[in-house]
């Protein structure tokens, strides 16, 4: 949910903030970009180096810097649109009562009035503090600004005392804000299962039956089914591609048969089924133990049909909605309609060997989305991850929960 997203750190003159070294560390890792805003005393608790450092930024404190006859203005309005999550950690009590009360005396304070983005904001005090009358009414008035607390937690504070005021761990605010984007988009709540890649059926130790896909489409997919707040299963044949979003369970596999077995382990709480993946028809009926040795002109191997995935998931379908592939090289049409109607699917997407761009191995794919209905919707030659949105907008339009 953060990944790709700018964030702005806001920090404190509290304590707490040796934790912001960890906390830009994990946003960092989620995919997010982070810049810091500190305040003139945070610097006293977090060492600005360490966390220009990780955040890969200059550490911002001041409405100027100045330096060898030079002056820079930092815009505190560009940084207020730049970001498209604020976060400010620790807010200490002093700083709260500021936000709420409109006084604009940092450029941390005018960053926060400037910004147009969710503000969250992780309350770090001691106990006495955190219950007075005037934290409490700061914490209100916050909220009713739209503004998002992520709230203390109880344990033993820099005081000695035991309490609530200690601020979430790193870990905690990370989550609370990935969750809280969630709401609202058009998946949350979802589970989709998705296939990608080829399969590679054993001949031997050494050799295999397999074929060009490279599971790029299936990726593409997952990451624009987490995008839009779903819980992604990916099954995935042998393919070099990652994945690093963590709403996605990337499950792999190598052959037909625990392609089948792995996506019927989740079938029945699926909401959503894309089966992308390459998977092969045939598979050799004995596999060799050892080696086979070349030693004869002519070799043959016997073949025998694999199980059939996505018409074993048409079968048993009972309240999701199912999507195949079809990558036909003549009738493509007619012979995607076959399959759509035959597998009980509810969209079939159809490219064809025929498009240039098209097919395995390509950054590129020209799809065709055609639904139970037979509404046929043609799309031009885009790369897979425009494609990947193209096919979620088709299917929006199609799925009710």
């Amino acid at each position: 949910m953060v990944g790709g997203k700018n964030i702005l750190l806001g920090i404190t003159g509290g304590i707490a903030a040796y934790k912001t070294t960890f906390l830009v560390r994990l946003l960092i890792k989620a995919g997010a970009n982070v810049k810091v805003v500190l305040t003139d005393s945070a610097s006293s608790f977090v060492s600005p180096l360490t966390l220009a450092t990780l955040s890969k930024n200059p550490v911002i404190s001041s409405f100027v810097n100045e330096g060898e006859g030079a002056t820079e203005w930092n815009n505190h309005v560009e940084l207020g649109l730049w970001a498209d999550v604020m976060l400010i950690a620790p807010a200490t009590a002093n700083t709260l009562s500021k936000m709420a009360n409109g006084t604009c005396d940092n450029l941390l304070l005018a960053t926060y009035l400037s910004a147009k983005c969710p503000v969250f904001f992780a309350p770090a005090m001691d106990l006495d503090m955190y219950k007075h009358p005037s934290s409490k009414a700061s914490f209100k008035k916050l909220k009713s600004f739209g503004d998002i607390m992520i709230p203390a937690t109880a344990g033993e504070l820099a005081s000695g005392l035991h309490g609530e005021g200690r601020m979430a761990e790193p870990e905690d605010i990370l989550e609370f804000i990935k969750a809280y984007l969630k709401k609202g988009l058009p998946l949350s709540g979802k589970r989709v299962l998705i296939t990608a890649g080829p399969t590679y059926e054993a001949i031997d130790p050494v050799r295999f039956i397999g074929n060009h896909a490279s599971g790029q489409m299936g990726y593409e997919l997952a990451k624009v089914a987490a995008n839009l707040g779903a819980e992604v299963i990916l099954v995935s044949g042998p393919s070099h591609f990652v994945v690093s979003h963590d709403s996605i369970d990337l499950r792999k596999v190598t052959s037909a048969e625990e392609m089948y077995n792995e996506v019927h382990s989740h079938y029945k709480n699926i909401d959503i089924a894309i089966c992308a993946a390459a998977v092969a028809d045939y598979r050799p009926k004995t596999v060799a133990n050892q080696k086979i040795k070349k030693k004869e002109p002519e070799f043959s191997i016997e073949l025998v049909k694999t199980k059939d995935i996505l018409l074993s998931l048409g079968e048993k379908k009972k309240e999701q909605f199912l999507v195949g592939f079809a990558l036909e090289t003549e009738n493509e049409l007619e012979n995607a309609k076959i399959k759509l109607k035959k597998k009980n699917l509810d969209a079939i997407v159809l490219n064809s060997l025929n498009d240039k761009g098209a097919g395995f191995g390509k950054p590129t794919n020209k799809i065709t989305f055609i639904d139970k209905n037979s509404v046929i919707t043609p799309f031009e030659l885009k790369t897979k991850a425009e494609v990947a949105k193209d096919i979620f907008d088709e299917i929006l339009k199609r799925y009710h929960a």
